[in-house]
């Protein structure tokens, strides 16, 4: 039997209270697949948009853009490094091209090109990586990206986004059209939470806080942020006070919106479905320590690889759940006091 402590309240068992992805929210939508839907409307909307993929369009959801624009539409085969090569080309021709691939391959076999035709010549290219993270699932550790983010992040001129959720990604695709220059969206396979269901007002470099608190802050992305709005929730019930702040921008970061929380709150846990080593966590410490330096939990893979098993056990067996957020919260307010 599972129990956490807070301020004399036991909560018992809430693990089994948690199913799936959230037991706070019911809708669940695949953030490739509201990529799919919101490129195909950016593509009605403006001829300059063009979809280039590496022989992965029905995985990425390209596949929805090359039916209706066949035209702009250009598969490059299991050839990565052609892709973006490709997408240099039409950037510098004035084009917007969106390139998608897996995380995995987009972040490692495609780094040289991302690094030198991308990122150096500032060029106008959306490279859009789906499958990150351990939530691939069975496929197993060799396609599990989980050092996509920090790679990304490592690089001069480009901008890196990981929305939480459908909604947001329709609002992150267009925010990142709409912006000259590299940018590195990360994505997701498996169906998540809908975090903002009243639709996502979404900028680059801006975070939003979802829920206000006063005893510590969760500073979450991608399909973290459900998780820790459902702990927030279960702390609630031991009279714990949980901010939750999603940063749906990585990079630029929403230094401002950290600080506030720091000072304010004076305690962090990050939570992130990536590696602890350069990802969200690493972010967000970097502005404390120069900044606000508070106590911090960070909460994501331990510098280790997956392995294959459904996103569901993944999630568990790595320590990305809800509750596993509880007991992060009890470590901070322990350090904090």
């Amino acid at each position: 039997m599972t129990m956490c402590c807070f301020r004399g309240f036991a909560f018992t068992n809430y693990e089994s209270r948690i199913t799936n992805y959230g037991f706070f929210m019911s809708e669940m939508i695949a953030t490739r697949d509201a990529y799919g839907k919101a490129l195909v409307e950016l593509g009605r909307e403006n001829s300059r948009v063009v979809a280039l993929d590496a022989d992965l369009s029905g995985s990425t959801k390209t596949a929805m853009f090359g039916k209706e624009f066949p035209e702009r539409f250009f598969n490059a085969g299991i050839a990565e490094a052609n892709m973006v090569g490709m997408a240099a080309g039409l950037a510098a021709g004035g084009m917007i091209p969106f390139a998608s691939t897996f995380a995995v391959f987009a972040a490692g076999r495609a780094f040289e090109q991302i690094r030198q035709s991308l990122a150096y010549p500032k060029l106008n290219v959306k490279v859009v990586a789906t499958h990150g993270g351990i939530t691939v699932g069975e496929d197993g550790g060799s396609h599990q990206s989980v050092e996509d983010l920090a790679i990304m992040r490592a690089l001069p001129n480009m901008t890196v986004l990981c929305p939480a959720d459908g909604p947001e990604t329709a609002a992150a695709i267009r925010a990142a059209a709409a912006y000259h220059g590299p940018v590195y969206i990360r994505l997701g396979r498996s169906k998540v939470p809908v975090v903002f269901e009243g639709g996502c007002d979404f900028a680059i470099g801006r975070g939003a806080t979802l829920r206000d608190g006063s005893d510590l802050t969760f500073i979450t992305t991608g399909l973290m942020t459900a998780q820790a709005l459902d702990a927030a929730k279960i702390l609630e019930e031991g009279n714990v006070s949980a901010r939750v702040v999603h940063l749906g921008s990585i990079k630029p970061l929403d230094v401002d919106l950290v600080l506030k929380a720091a000072r304010e709150t004076g305690a962090v846990v990050t939570a992130e479905e990536h590696s602890v080593v350069g990802g969200l966590g690493g972010a967000v410490c970097e502005v404390l320590s120069e900044g606000y330096p508070v106590p911090v939990e960070r909460v994501g893979l331990r510098d280790v690889f997956g392995q294959s098993g459904t996103a569901e056990e993944l999630l568990a067996h790595y320590g990305l759940t809800a509750g596993h957020l509880v007991e992060a919260a009890e470590r901070v307010l322990q350090k904090k006091k």
